[in-house]
């Protein structure tokens, strides 16, 4: 097995024969990051391509030492032990080649599954503090053996932050399942709260529209507030215009961006972005105000983008991160318990793995990103 890099083309064209990879392993989604530079790489047995993935290389200043990144991927037959062994070694051939000193990678693999029921009875109940201390409702064989397998070959992983969040992507994500289901089926799935939500907000006269490229700016307004409430740096205006002109050039459904308003409120009173691959649709971004916090906007925007989803075939609706908390004095509690009332289900992803061909450049390029921060 060899890894080579591929054209764009191929490798949308890989993809499109896929039921969906990471929005993050597509060639758009490596045009939005400024200061890496991208590639799309094949996995090939011969002429064959078994896997493809898009790699970020983030440069050591003045010398060709390099930082390789496959966010959410690469995209391989991670359920075969063998192939993956000679996957990962035909990846660390080619990066060897190249001056890299540390690859990261997240392969998209699920291990354990925990639903909203479950989860909220071990929060009444309060008999654990986090989600990998409840007994899961589904658990992925593959996915447990491939934790195995990475440390066998030398793939390390960094622990988990205070937060229970993961390295660079969320660890825990919280999703609804949407195959074969009706939109009334999926709101009376809601908890009590949401389904009240949704209706107040439509009640109290809010609207939800897909906006255009023209409206990231109403966007971006409610963003920059929401990260001043939220205490994050917020990312640039000319970052999401990027991601958009990079997206919607790749394929028109790859992002959409949702606007509510209501009359008594200039500008966006909520606002998110969506990204779809294939039969998996992301929640990415949201913004929402304090001042209209009242009109339910987040519950209603979230609402619309479950109905567009599910009306162009996704099968998953993402709600992408969550923090592993159960504890309800956590300050990140919220985030789940928002979540939770979808009546959807928390999954653990294998995480973010790294195998560090140089210890040395590793740690000094751990240093100056640190001074960077």
């Amino acid at each position: 097995m060899q890894v080579r890099q591929i054209s764009s083309e191929k490798h949308l064209s890989y993809i499109a024969g896929r039921s969906s990879v990471s929005f993050l392993q597509t060639p758009a989604w490596g045009k939005t990051k400024a200061g890496w530079t991208s590639q799309s790489l094949g996995w090939f047995v011969g002429d064959e391509l078994v896997g493809a993935g898009l790699i970020l290389l983030r440069k050591v200043p003045k010398v060709e030492k390099y930082l390789a990144y496959l966010p959410e991927g690469p995209d391989l037959n991670w359920d075969n032990s063998n192939e993956v062994e000679r996957a990962l070694k035909a990846l660390v051939v080619f990066a060897k080649d190249r001056g890299v000193f540390q690859i990261k990678m997240g392969p998209h693999t699920w291990v354990r599954r925990w639903h909203a029921e479950t989860l909220k009875s071990a929060i009444a109940q309060e008999s654990a503090k986090v989600i990998g201390e409840v007994t899961p409702d589904q658990v992925n064989e593959s996915g447990i053996a491939l934790l195995s397998q990475l440390k066998a070959l030398g793939w390390k992983q960094r622990k988990a932050e205070a937060s229970g969040f993961g390295d660079y992507q969320p660890r825990y994500v919280f999703q609804i399942d949407l195959a074969g289901k009706t939109e009334d089926e999926i709101f009376e799935g809601f908890n009590q709260q949401w389904r009240r939500n949704i209706r107040k907000a439509e009640k109290e006269g809010v609207t939800v529209r897909q906006g255009t490229i023209s409206d990231l700016e109403i966007f971006h307004t409610c963003y920059v507030e929401t990260a001043k409430r939220d205490h994050f740096t917020p990312r640039s205006l000319s970052y999401f215009q990027t991601m958009w002109t990079a997206m919607r050039e790749e394929a028109i459904e790859r992002i959409a961006l949702l606007i509510a308003s209501h009359p008594d409120h200039e500008g966006a009173i909520a606002a998110t972005t969506m990204t779809r691959v294939g039969n998996h649709s992301w929640y990415s971004y949201g913004a929402s105000t304090t001042a209209a916090r009242d009109l339910r906007p987040s519950n209603a925007v979230q609402w619309e983008m479950i109905k567009i989803a599910l009306n162009e075939g996704a099968d998953i609706y993402d709600m992408r991160g969550i923090s592993d908390t159960l504890d309800s004095s956590n300050h990140l509690f919220g985030l789940i318990q928002f979540k939770l009332g979808t009546g959807g289900y928390a999954q653990e992803y294998v995480g973010e793995w790294d195998y560090v061909l140089s210890p040395i450049w590793a740690k000094a390029f751990d240093a100056y990103m640190s001074r960077r921060r």
